[in-house]
């Protein structure tokens, strides 16, 4: 198989498949899918082929994304992703929370995304500081 691709299509080439790579294995410890391992290395190894020697290093016998290109800015991507979607999935646990958990349907679609919404505003706008858990459990 052939790809053309300029090298800044190429560049962000490496970035989406660091990400992917990233969301797929980064909790997995040694658990991990290798097959994407190795693909991301050998994309990485390519970059080092085609002149950004900058952006891959060896590792145990194994190419990887250097420490340059992990500390250029890629995990800001990544936070400000997770962010986003960890407000999100807390926003709709909360609203299906306070609606006793039940089953949507057309019935009630709209209360949920009107409850979402509401949760995404006061998390916009505060963040998790509004939050209060009541920790006693003498109850």
């Amino acid at each position: 198989m052939q790809l053309e691709l300029s090298k800044k299509e190429f560049r962000r080439l490496l970035d989406m498949v660091y990400i992917g790579n990233w969301i797929l294995n980064s909790t997995r410890g040694e658990d991990r899918f290798r097959d994407y391992d190795q693909v991301e290395s050998l994309l990485f190894e390519k970059a080092r082929q085609e002149g950004m020697p900058i952006l891959a290093e060896t590792y145990r016998g194994e190419t990887v994304p250097s420490r340059a290109f992990v500390e250029g800015g890629i995990h800001e991507a990544i936070m400000e992703y997770e962010n986003n979607v960890f407000f999100d999935i807390l926003a709709e646990d909360l609203a299906r929370r306070d609606m006793n958990d039940a089953p949507i349907d057309e019935t009630n679609c709209e209360e949920l995304a009107q409850r979402i919404e509401t949760y995404i505003n006061e998390f916009e706008e505060n963040g998790t500081d509004n939050i209060l858990v009541d920790l006693d459990t003498t109850t």
